[in-house]
């Protein structure tokens, strides 16, 4: 069988031979043989597939098995000017066992790329929104840019940022933040504890994660709803067994949450719901690991876009923030051949170009991710930088922030080392490059000041802004919510929270960081 295929086909052409497996290859040597000719096409630099079992060794094993006599290096560049090449070549470069090239453009050098240091997530939304909507005045289309982030939570405080300002986009090889599996359910939870006649709602969640209810019993459900006029939750009342234990689950979570604020409330739906163990036990399961992680991020990131929520809006109830939420997931989707600009993971952009590209959060643990840091295969995240890189053709931006919402609260960063890989001389800096201390203890989501050093000592914590601050029975003054009473604390730094009992909006726990209290 095998003498009558490669009988049958003398000449072989491999494309995007570095995304290749082990498994391809070794069918590949039993194909070609040791008489029939064999043409292999690929870049190493661009091997980005690892976690779909790609193996970037295979090109350097076609070199030493088929033993190649002839390599030819396409290293003239047509789509990008020669400062976002070099930049490319000077990081990729500090990758070991590579076949070697070095990109050129008989373009010039065109701009060099364009730095920004935010001081939050928010803050460097709100700067490529304002980048966007200059590039939009001086006549470059939307769907000429596009926004690159290494995980797809990030995508949140963008599309929140650009729905704020009125700008269509669409997130390509991906759904909107809002639109997302895991976020529609965990808000399908939050509404049917809010309101128990949204049947939509019920339905979506009354077997999942499982919980041995077949569609034999809520077809029953429907149709006893029907019969009796009633709602499904009605009915579901009176349903006995295991439909009954899901009415008891959801009036558990109602009453778990009480007196809770709002990111709170998302924490402990998403933990007593089951939502959290079930993509806890997917991870466990190799095909759907990535999957999985990627859900509980963007569950996460529901955290973060309730305590973002709390910060901007006056009424902070459950019931303002689904209306937000379901506001967020209708608004500005570009309908097809729509100016609209491009929201993407990196690896989604691999193939493409744009005139402008921003590479968002570029800090460690973030890009490169934390799981090539901990298994040691930085060379990988390496190359998914370059391909970030080389996707766009004039204009360039690299931003980072010092702070970062995570699990609902504010954590500090350190920028990517891949920065430190680029050559100075093609960065501008928008934000000043300076070397100097400073205190985040009065952070806020609002800020002009942008003064931290690039080569600083990270910091992991912020300085302490201790709750022996306020005693229990001070009296204090709140801008939002007016006078109350510090009833308890807990907690420093920016874990740090108060308890205090308002004379119009009753008792509420406020984050230290950013409650910005008055003593009376």
């Amino acid at each position: 069988l095998r003498e009558h295929y490669q009988e049958r086909f003398k000449h072989i052409l491999v494309d995007e031979f570095q995304d290749t497996n082990p498994l391809q290859y070794r069918w590949l040597k039993l194909l070609a043989g040791e008489s029939n000719s064999l043409f292999a096409v690929g870049d190493d630099d661009q091997s980005i597939y690892a976690f779909r079992g790609a193996n970037v060794g295979n090109m350097q094993e076609l070199l030493r098995d088929f033993h190649v006599e002839n390599v030819i290096k396409l290293e003239q560049n047509y789509r990008s000017h020669g400062n976002i090449l070099d930049a490319a070549n000077a990081l990729i470069a500090n990758n070991k066992n590579r076949l070697g090239k070095n990109l050129w453009t008989s373009e010039n050098g065109g701009e060099q790329l364009r730095v920004y240091e935010a001081e939050t997530d928010v803050d460097e939304a709100r700067f490529i929104v304002e980048e966007i909507q200059e590039l939009k005045r001086e006549g470059v289309k939307l769907t000429e840019m596009a926004l690159l982030y290494r995980s797809n939570a990030q995508s949140r405080v963008l599309e929140h940022a650009l729905v704020s300002a009125g700008l269509s986009y669409r997130v390509y090889g991906g759904l909107r933040f809002f639109e997302r599996q895991e976020i529609k359910h965990t808000l399908a939870y939050l509404r049917l504890m809010e309101n128990t006649d949204d049947d939509n709602a019920l339905l979506r969640i009354i077997n999942f994660p499982t919980r041995g209810i077949g569609a034999r019993s809520i077809e029953q459900l429907q149709e006893s709803a029907r019969i009796n006029n009633t709602t499904l939750w009605d009915a579901a009342a009176r349903a006995g067994g295991k439909v009954t234990a899901f009415v008891g689950l959801i009036e558990s979570l109602r009453s778990g949450i009480a007196g809770l604020p709002l990111p709170e409330i998302m924490e402990h739906v998403l933990h007593h719901s089951g939502l959290v163990a079930h993509y806890e036990s997917e991870k466990a399961v190799a095909s759907k690991r990535r999957e999985a992680e990627e859900r509980l991020e963007n569950m996460n990131e529901l955290i973060n876009s309730a305590t973002l929520f709390v910060h901007e809006n006056e009424d902070d109830s459950l019931t303002a923030f689904l209306t937000h939420a379901s506001l967020e997931s209708g608004e500005h989707q570009a309908g097809d051949g729509d100016d609209a600009l491009h929201l993407m993971t990196v690896h989604a952009a691999k193939g493409l170009e744009f005139h402008t590209v921003f590479i968002t959060g570029l800090e460690e643990s973030l890009f490169p991710h934390q799981n090539s840091i901990d298994n040691n295969d930085l060379d990988e995240e390496r190359r998914l930088m370059y391909v970030a890189i080389t996707r766009a053709r004039r204009r360039l931006y690299l931003t980072f922030a010092q702070r970062r919402m995570l699990h609902g609260q504010t954590h500090f960063s350190r920028v990517s080392s891949f920065m430190r890989e680029l050559p100075e001389e093609l960065l501008h800096w928008i934000t000043p490059r300076v070397s100097v201390s400073r205190s985040f203890q009065s952070s806020s989501y609002e800020t002009n000041s942008y003064t931290k050093a690039f080569n600083a000592v990270p910091m992991e914590k912020a300085p302490p802004a201790p709750s022996a601050m306020w005693r229990i029975g001070q009296r204090v003054f709140h801008q939002k919510f007016g006078e109350g009473v510090v009833t308890g604390s807990e907690g420093s730094g920016t874990e740090g929270r108060v308890q205090v009992n308002f004379k119009r909006a009753g008792s509420k726990w406020l984050a230290l960081e950013y409650a910005k209290l008055e003593a009376l």
